[in-house]
């Protein structure tokens, strides 16, 4: 009890020094809970969603097996003949059978041709008006849709877009485009995640949809009362007279549809919510190092105090516990309050999302026992983890140090040790990045890489009080000594003590390391993507669909009306099952494509003349398959296209796959594709190329635009929209990134407050015998700022060549994929650096206002 009761009282006496570290624990816990609950909550969110929109039984086109994407190719969705809708109504247990229509390959527009669609990527779902869909929405105004003339949309939509009962909408279909006026409103009765859902009556759906009447693409079964599911789902099956595997149908109880509309969800919550956890592990790792300095430096300050606890008899091992449980009531208040700030932080995200046209309702929030628990648990064993190295260090302090100043006398030889270990792990880190630079496959290269990043960054934190003496020096020779004595002084402070300054430019050189090595990996990739686009693309134009299908026929007809275009070339890809002539088979996609192509992407061949595989029953392969196959030019392959007939196709050219455009692709031409699939399995385009005519490319530009204005989810670019497009993407997933490193670098900055608050205070006397000779408080304050930057700036030296070391060997190993130009930013890398120096000023900013305020004799009497 003695040693809780001494833990207590200090901690209580020392709370405002372990702020700082106590918020730097609540910022890492709350983000790690945050995480937790956002993702619960979205899970919770589609869980009730699928749960509530799945019918007892579901009845499909087998060929519409999750992840098959023929639909989408084609524009139209698998569908079974309404017969069968009677064949299933007529089983045992089936209380209803009712045909449905779903549709995600259309887009829809208001009357200012603006897309309803969703702008996160949501689909847009169009489809018939049943039974089943009361399950999951109820008609809040007007009436469901009665004729080809009228279209129900969800309330979400109607609330973004400003939709109201009149108001006409046009919808895009690969059947041909068709208008109807809005009849009714319908609100969803669980959460709608950002989809925009429109409605038609049966026949509207089947004709404008499907392009076939009697038909659906999958019938919603309601079992009688009594009847499980899975004896539903066994009954039909039986009616069906396919009850095994080779049935014509697919089969879906409530429960397994959902699973599978989760199963589809999940992977992508799961990528977001692990890429968040491991931005928040970052943070976690940068509040290491404040805990790690707030305790050394508490632990230095109260030697004396300590001194005289052994002395009176306290053992090492209650000044050890003493300090450890001051460490766990500071994770414990730290954690504590970092989960109710996670619930908070998850709830922002929500809002966030639902700006964005992501909509969560806080009623499906959703707090599991693990969130708490793991948040606790790791706040606390990380704090408590981190403070053990100053509490061995308190239980080191002899009972003679009651009779020395405050402050315990560094170790020279430890100092030794540590920064020979620094130096071995540094070196062992520096020869793996660049054996990383000399692999030969990727594979390799990664844990190459990923022992050098490790082993650098460790081998940087030890060595770190080594290189402060050093780095210090310089920067405080370029920046500090103009200030004079002022600037002399601040450079002795941010001297006096290497392991302090170390750690804390160590914290924040971790975020900045990162920060430098995406940026050089982002510049180096759109710099290599845009090198090869202008070596590979001869198109002066590219038109590229959405998310909402290919590009429908009536806006290719539009398109090919354009005047000023030399030549336009369709693109499909087609899936396919290879036979090579070694016997080994694989599914994969064939680009079918017009023989213009070549001149629109020019790829280089290792064998064979490339526009020959546009020739009858011709097609190429890239050199890598031809390798692992030993085919050569002149070789058949069996190809057997999906929903169409097999093959023999010569093979014509073999490709290079030295390049990012089209690696690996195996090209053959429409025509040839077209002997071996009906009319309406043969994919439309994702996307066209266009060559203008000479002196024209700017009025066929134009009318380009002009003609897709009719059709917004479309895009047409030149090269150079391309590449800023390209440049734009990269840009918004770093700017991501940065905003999730930003938590680590704000911890980093809480860490430089913290050591100048708590170095103020250890220099309390000192400040007050400086103020006493004539130092101005402008002029102490002055020095205390130019210390943090210096600090800050050590930091972010390290950090930016430690992260463009990391940059330069991750573009080495991205070079064996084909991105082989190592691009620098020069200009993102100095404003960091410069900005990091503000970063300093701005962390001073507090200490430096209490230094000042000190009064000069209670300073001086200080003991």
């Amino acid at each position: 009890m003695t040693v809780l009761r001494t833990s207590m009282r200090n901690f209580v006496a020392h709370k405002g020094r372990m702020a700082l570290s106590a918020v730097a624990v609540l910022l890492s816990v709350a983000f790690v809970c945050g995480t937790l609950v956002f993702t619960d909550t979205m899970n919770t969110t589609f869980d009730k969603l699928f749960a509530a929109t799945a019918a007892d039984v579901t009845v499909s086109p087998k060929s519409a097996e999750v992840g098959d994407d023929e639909g989408p190719r084609t524009g139209r969705p698998e569908a079974l003949p309404a017969s069968v809708v009677r064949q299933v109504a007529k089983a045992d247990g089936v209380k209803s059978a009712e045909g449905a229509v779903t549709s995600m390959s259309v887009t829809v527009v208001n009357s200012d041709n603006k897309n309803m669609g969703s702008d996160t990527g949501a689909p847009t779902i169009a489809g018939n008006w049943t039974q089943n869909d009361l399950k999951a929405m109820e008609i809040t105004s007007g009436h469901a849709p009665r004729g080809p003339t009228e279209v129900m949309v969800d309330s979400d939509t109607a609330d973004k877009h400003g939709l109201k009962l009149g108001d006409e909408l046009r919808t895009i279909a690969v059947t041909g485009d068709f208008t109807a006026k809005i009849s009714g409103i319908a609100s969803f009765k669980v959460t709608n995640p950002g989809a925009t859902v429109v409605y038609f009556d049966t026949a509207t759906s089947q004709q404008k949809l499907l392009g076939t009447p009697d038909t659906f693409t999958h019938i919603a079964v309601t079992a009688e009362q009594g009847v499980s599911d899975t004896q539903l789902k066994q009954d039909v099956a039986s009616a069906l007279g396919a009850p095994g595997d080779s049935a014509a149908y697919k089969l879906q109880t409530a429960k397994e549809a959902a699973d599978s509309g989760r199963e589809d969800v999940g992977s992508f919550l799961d990528v977001m919510k692990y890429a968040m956890l491991g931005f928040a592990g970052i943070a976690f790792l940068v509040g290491i190092f404040l805990i790690v300095n707030t305790f050394s430096m508490l632990v230095a300050q109260r030697t004396r105090e300590i001194g005289l606890m052994r002395a009176i008899g306290s053992s090492r091992k209650q000044i050890n516990r003493s300090v450890l449980v001051e460490a766990l009531l500071l994770g414990i208040v730290g954690s504590v309050a970092g989960v109710g700030a996670g619930v908070g932080l998850a709830v922002g995200l929500m809002k966030l999302m639902g700006s964005m046209g992501m909509e969560l309702s806080t009623e499906d929030l959703t707090v599991a026992w693990t969130t708490p628990a793991v948040g606790l648990a790791l706040g606390i064993v990380v704090t408590v983890v981190a403070a053990y190295i100053p509490a061995r260090r308190a239980g080191k302090v002899s009972p003679m140090a009651a009779l020395r100043d405050a402050g315990t006398p560094a170790d020279a030889k430890a100092g030794w040790i540590r920064a020979g270990i620094g130096l071995v792990l540094t070196g062992t880190g520096g020869v793996l990045l660049y054996l990383t630079a000399q692999a030969d496959k990727a594979s390799v290269g990664a844990l190459l890489l990923g022992g050098g990043v490790v082993l650098t960054l460790i081998g940087f934190i030890v060595v770190g009080p080594l290189l402060a003496g050093g780095v210090v020096r310089v920067l405080s020779a370029l920046v500090l000594r103009m200030f004079g004595p002022v600037g002399r002084m601040a450079e002795r402070n941010a001297l006096r003590n290497p392991r302090r300054t170390g750690a804390t430019g160590a914290a924040l050189m971790i975020g900045l390391a990162l920060v430098a090595c995406l940026s050089v990996v982002g510049s180096s990739m759109v710099a290599s993507a845009t090198d090869q686009l202008d070596k590979s693309v001869g198109a002066d134009f590219i038109v590229r669909s959405g998310p909402s299908g290919p590009i429908v026929p009536e806006a290719e007809k539009a398109l090919r009306a354009v005047p000023g275009i030399e030549h336009f070339t369709s693109y499909k890809g087609i899936e396919a099952e290879l036979t090579a002539p070694d016997g080994t088979s694989e599914e994969t996609e064939l680009a079918a494509a017009d023989p213009t192509y070549t001149s629109d992407l020019r790829r280089e061949t290792v064998a064979g003349e490339l526009s020959a595989a546009y020739g009858k029953n011709a097609m190429s392969v890239g050199d890598t398959y031809a390798k692992k196959h030993g085919i050569k030019v002149g070789d058949e392959m069996t190809v057997a296209f999906k929903g169409g007939e097999t093959a023999k196709l010569k093979i014509a050219a073999i490709t290079s796959d030295d390049t990012d455009v089209d690696e690996g692709a195996m090209y053959t031409n429409i025509t040839t594709a077209a002997q071996y699939l009906s009319a309406d399995r043969m994919p439309l385009n994702p996307v066209m190329y266009a060559k203008a005519v000479e002196g024209k490319e700017e009025a066929a530009y134009a009318a380009l635009k002009d003609t897709l204005s009719e059709y917004p989810q479309y895009k047409v670019q030149n090269q150079a929209d391309f590449k800023q497009d390209l440049k734009d993407q990269v840009g918004q997933l770093l700017n991501i990134v940065y905003g999730l490193l930003a938590l680590a670098i704000i911890v980093a900055v809480l860490g430089v407050v913290n050591t100048l608050a708590l170095s103020v205070v250890e220099r309390t006397r000192e400040i007050g015998l400086m103020r006493a000779i004539g130092l101005s408080r402008r002029q102490l304050r002055r020095m205390i700022r130019l210390e943090s930057v210096v600090i800050a700036l050590f930091g972010a030296l390290l950090g930016l060549g430690l992260g463009m070391g990391w940059g330069t060997s991750a573009q080495k190993l991205l070079a064996l994929e084909g991105l082989g130009i190592l691009d620098i930013p020069w200009p993102t890398i100095i404003t960091v650096f410069v900005a990091s120096a503000f970063v300093g000023l701005f962390a001073a900013l507090v200490p430096a206002f209490r230094a000042g305020r000190m009064n000069v004799l209670n300073a001086i009497a200080t003991d």
